[in-house]
């Protein structure tokens, strides 16, 4: 078996400008590429032309029809990468029916809580059926019980098992809703957000234009990221589709336990284009640096994106010095910006140019809102680190507003709002909770916030995430980074929050205690207590948090600090192994 090509030999290359998915769809089955799903130890495991998928899914839809599903009820889809998430998400749409994609488990031990995620995700979205891969069959009957409505559910064999009838097709058009996606974060109360084709069609072509990643005949698509995130269902499956690319996928937990079979794919495949957020790239320094295979050859690698959480400049550098000798250009990194409520991307940084940070002073920037460069950038008690996020897509509007609505200049902080037409109409079937964001006149509530630098926007954290000690506002990625820096701990180990006391706020780091012994946990707690104080001036309270349980994450694998606060209220954590101290004034 062989990788399919790059380049279709007749079908001329279209660059977005489609108004469905499956107008897109038709378009590129006409063509000779497609997608194809490599293993751990980066075998090619199977590969599907367009057409063939295109085939696949008609085959689907006229066995969902036939089934008795009426147009317009969601099928809820435990998107794992394989080819059957491409049967049901595209044959959903052929038939009329609206996917809802959702995660799979992540990590081991967690069936509970994946079942509660399960039963709140088919409560929200309504959905009439539930598929996914064979070995998810058992968690999907069990939410499925409570659910009445639920008619249909199991493994690929439940839909391998339809009888395909003889029934017209009734594909979804410009004017429906294309999918629901749930946002990250939300796995407690979930909000389905609505993916309009209209919207996600605006949201492609500027992704793929000049102003965003710019695709050309040629370019290639190389991706590891869930396909039930935004990132991974529309960056890599929607707009390589959109251009009629190839793609090369590498499932989540491949890439987790061999980070570097997924530069070794984008190498030997001439791969292009591929994103990550910051840790996939940490990830793959950490673990494949001290043994770069002789033949690995980046040099095809155009656009390096990273989205998905705060961009970390110190960790894209290491990636680029480790792998700058195989080839890579670290002006390939493209930092951006978005979010599930607007499809996917809001902001790209220019082509060329690389990963560009702003360097400003803590002080300045907790106290008084104001991105003040740094007096001296080496300070690392002063000065702080922001990357440069880049211009908003074109047709889109972003604002940077204060507490009353009033807009802000260059660096001043405040929260960010955008309006354009890949904003979602809202959130399906919660009136309230889209009114809480987006306003009448279409302006969405980002719930970011950031500054703008000569006309590029950049981001600074969440809003809901501050954490505000004596009036002092302190980010929590701050708090982290401190300790990580201080290799108290390993990256992603710590998620900081804050708690009120009654007298006031006290910021609570939980940390995952890999030691053993009373006497190894102190000192754990102590060194964290220690970064903490000396990274920003704060005493804090230390919670160690069992390696067995980890710390939660959001859907799309990102830390919940909220759910971590809430774990740590409901008693589900140690307490702290050494005496608190008063906060610092």
């Amino acid at each position: 078996m062989n990788p399919l090509p790059s380049r279709n030999a007749q079908l001329a290359q279209r660059r977005a400008g489609f108004e469905s998915t499956l107008e897109m769809l038709d378009y590129a089955a006409r063509g000779e590429t497609g997608v194809s799903f490599y293993n751990a130890k980066g075998e090619l495991l199977s590969a599907l032309t367009w057409r063939e998928i295109r085939e696949r899914a008609q085959v689907t839809a006229r066995k969902l029809i036939g089934a008795g599903f009426a147009a317009g009820e969601r099928l809820l889809i435990t998107a794992d990468t394989w080819p059957g998430f491409f049967d049901a998400f595209f044959g959903a749409q052929y038939a009329g029916l609206v996917p809802v994609p959702v995660s799979i488990p992540v990590g081991i031990g967690g069936k509970d809580a994946y079942l509660d995620q399960l039963r709140r995700q088919l409560a929200a979205s309504g959905a009439v059926a539930a598929v996914g891969i064979d070995d998810l069959a058992g968690f999907l009957a069990d939410a499925a019980r409570e659910f009445p409505a639920v008619r249909l559910h199991g493994g690929s064999r439940t839909l391998d098992a339809l009888p395909e009838k003889a029934v017209d097709l009734r594909p979804l058009g410009a004017a429906d809703l294309c999918y629901i996606q749930f946002s990250s974060g939300s796995t407690r109360h979930p909000h389905g957000v609505q993916i309009t084709q209209q919207a996600l069609m605006a949201n492609l072509a500027g992704m793929t234009g000049p102003a965003g990643l710019d695709v050309i005949p040629g370019d290639r698509a190389a991706s590891w990221l869930p396909l039930y995130h935004d990132m991974g269902l529309i960056g890599f499956l929607m707009a390589p589709l959109s251009c009629q690319l190839s793609i090369d996928y590498l499932t989540p937990r491949d890439f987790a336990r061999r980070p570097m079979q997924w530069l070794n794919i984008i190498s030997r495949n001439r791969g292009t284009i591929s994103y990550s957020p910051s840790f996939g790239y940490d990830l793959s320094t950490r673990r494949g640096a001290t043994q770069v295979p002789a033949d690995l050859d980046l040099s095809c690698w155009r656009r390096a994106g990273i989205g998905g959480d705060m961009i970390r400049p110190e960790v894209l550098d290491r990636f680029a010095e480790a792998f700058e000798p195989s080839g890579f250009d670290r002006k390939a990194f493209i930092p951006s910006y978005g979010m599930a409520e607007v499809c996917l991307a809001i902001t790209f940084s220019p082509q060329g140019v690389g990963v560009r940070t702003d360097i400003v002073d803590r002080v300045a920037l907790a106290e008084r809102q104001r991105a003040v460069s740094a007096a001296d950038p080496r300070d690392g008690k002063r000065a702080r680190s922001f990357v440069l996020c880049g211009r908003v897509l074109p047709g889109h509007v972003l604002e940077v507003r204060d507490p009353d609505g009033r807009l802000l200049a260059d660096r001043q902080v405040g929260r960010l709002f955008i309006k354009g037409p890949s904003v979602m109409p809202g959130y399906f079937g919660e009136l309230e909770a889209t009114r809480e964001v987006l306003s009448d006149d279409g302006w969405l509530d980002t719930g970011d916030l950031g500054y703008w630098l000569d006309g590029e926007i950049v981001v600074t954290g969440r809003a809901k995430d501050l954490i505000i000690i004596n009036g002092r506002n302190v980010w929590p990625q701050d708090v982290e980074w401190a300790i990580e820096a201080k290799r108290v701990v390993k990256n992603g180990d710590a998620a900081a929050f804050s708690i009120d006391t009654g007298g006031g706020e006290r910021v609570v780091v939980a940390v995952l205690a890999r030691v053993a012994g009373e006497e190894a946990r102190v000192a754990l707690a102590r060194d964290v207590a220690g970064a903490v104080r000396e990274a920003i001036a704060v005493d804090c309270d230390v919670a160690l948090v069992p390696p067995t349980t980890g710390l939660p994450m959001t859907s799309s694998g990102k830390l919940s600090r909220a759910r971590t606060k809430a774990n740590y209220l409901a008693g589900l954590y140690a307490a702290p192994a050494s005496p608190s101290k008063p906060a610092a004034a």
